[in-house]
């Protein structure tokens, strides 16, 4: 498998540090709002990477923290604290609020199907962790202490811009903090920071009371979970800078030590062309996208654009979805829903189709992840299925087809196609003894009675396909 590592600007084939151990870690939400379209591309591009990751067998750790403290409304050293702000807004306390929000961002993750990160780390749970790391740099003499204030010298490490490719004298993260309040240099950024009399979020600290720079909190974190080093860091493509940079020169400072093998950036979702974001005021929250379309058919319209590539919002490209999942599920409903737990021996045309996919399917997913083409061999496999078995349709081939998508499409992309839910369930059974009754009729030569159920199946959204042999299949339209 070659991923594209944007420390080396290149594809790279993928070796962890430790096989089978993976250690994986994510940039996860600051929780001060609900979860708009962008954090839904991001981390089901990220669920992609550690289903694909366990199902070639690797020992996963997937660490995505929750930002709790400490993330300053313009991304930097000043500005207020967004959990405190949003908590002023609503009249709540902060930890009310983060806690409203982590909630309702694991229940928007959930029903994209996204699995659970194997641990989820608080910023405000891992204090102790991140003054220990700034004790080391400060003893090391990459940080200095004024005031209250903690700051890392930019200047004392020479990789600064190794990641984003910017030189030193082009660098303005912390800039707006001027020298006078005690930076030696605009360029240098907060590891701690004072806190005044009304800040609410606060630890008392070797250097007075404050809180964590923003930082620092993924650096502390990953190592506490992961280790010095770490296989795989991920994260949003507008986080290569300052964040991602200042994550490498605390931790490296600190070590001596790579601190990530494989960066790993998604791409944003665009409106018109531009970012999607809160601070721009042109997001869609998911719960809202949720209201007019399936949790499956948004993470279907992210698959379709690669992870590195921009996705543009519109309802076109989720109408266009909406249609590809009707036909994946279609196609799985013909399969039906109960494999064989035997020994399944299909046919030869059939072991040549699933052959043909799964190795297209593995050739695309093994290049960075391609799901775009990755999903091509599948609608391609339910094509030439269909096909098939409009020919000569039995149920071992069947079954072994509905093994191959489950695999593919379930376990891998991570598409619920067998109807997890009750309602889905329900759904699923019905369409089945649908399909039986309408063969009776058609049997029976009850034509008209036939088309009166066509009629009443249209009205829900559903049609009845007719199949060679007096048979018939239900097909979500």
């Amino acid at each position: 498998m070659k991923l594209y590592n944007s420390l080396t600007r290149q594809k790279e084939e993928f070796e962890p540090l430790s096989p089978p151990f993976v250690g994986v870690y994510v940039c996860g939400p600051t929780v001060y709002s609900h979860s708009h379209l962008g954090h839904g591309k991001s981390y089901v591009s990220f669920d992609v990477l550690i289903r694909y990751l366990r199902h070639l067998e690797y020992n996963v750790r997937y660490i995505q923290n929750i930002t709790d403290v400490g993330h300053l409304t313009d991304n930097a050293d000043a500005g207020e604290d967004k959990i405190e702000k949003q908590a002023r807004l609503e009249k709540m306390e902060p930890m009310q609020i983060s806690e409203k929000y982590t909630k309702s961002y694991f229940d928007d993750m959930d029903a994209l199907g996204i699995l659970r990160p194997d641990v989820s780390p608080r910023a405000s749970g891992h204090i102790p962790e991140q003054i220990e790391l700034i004790k080391v740099l400060i003893e090391k003499g990459h940080a200095y202490e004024v005031n209250g204030y903690v700051y890392f010298s930019v200047s004392s490490f020479p990789g600064y811009g190794k990641l984003s490719g910017r030189k030193l004298d082009e660098l303005v993260a912390g800039a707006r903090v001027s020298i006078d309040q005690g930076k030696r240099d605009p360029k240098d950024f907060a590891l701690w920071k004072k806190a005044g009399d009304d800040h609410i979020l606060k630890w008392n600290s070797p250097w007075g009371w404050g809180y964590p720079g923003w930082h620092l909190e993924c650096s502390a974190m990953s190592m506490r979970y992961i280790g010095e080093t770490l296989d795989i860091h991920g994260g949003g493509l507008e986080n290569i800078f300052p964040h991602h940079e200042s994550e490498i020169a605390q931790s490296e400072g600190a070590t001596g030590k790579q601190f990530a093998r494989f960066w790993l950036h998604n791409n944003m979702v665009t409106v018109d062309g531009q970012k999607m974001g809160k601070s721009l005021g042109n997001f869609t929250l998911l719960r809202d996208i949720f209201e007019k379309y399936h949790p499956m058919v948004v993470r279907l319209y992210i698959l379709r654009s690669h992870y590195r590539s921009p996705l543009d919002f519109s309802d076109m490209g989720l109408d266009s979805a909406k249609s590809g999942l009707g036909r994946l599920l279609a196609f799985r409903l013909r399969l039906g829903h109960k494999p064989s737990e035997d020994t399944v021996v299909p046919s030869a045309v059939i072991t040549a189709l699933i052959e043909s996919a799964r190795a297209a399917f593995h050739e695309s997913m093994n290049d960075d992840l391609n799901t775009p083409a990755a999903l091509a061999s599948i609608f391609e496999l339910v094509r030439a299925g269909n096909s098939a078995l409009d020919n000569n349709d039995t149920p071992q081939d069947r079954v072994a087809l509905a093994a191959v998508l489950d695999e593919l499409a379930g376990e891998i992309l991570g598409l619920d196609l067998t109807g997890s839910d009750s309602s889905s369930a329900d759904i699923g059974e019905l369409c089945e003894v649908l399909v039986e009754t309408r063969g009776v009729l058609r049997k029976n030569k009850l034509f008209k009675a036939a088309d009166h159920m066509r009629e009443k199946l249209e009205t829900i959204g559903y049609t009845a396909r007719d199949l060679p042999g007096g048979k018939s299949e239900i097909i979500k339209k």
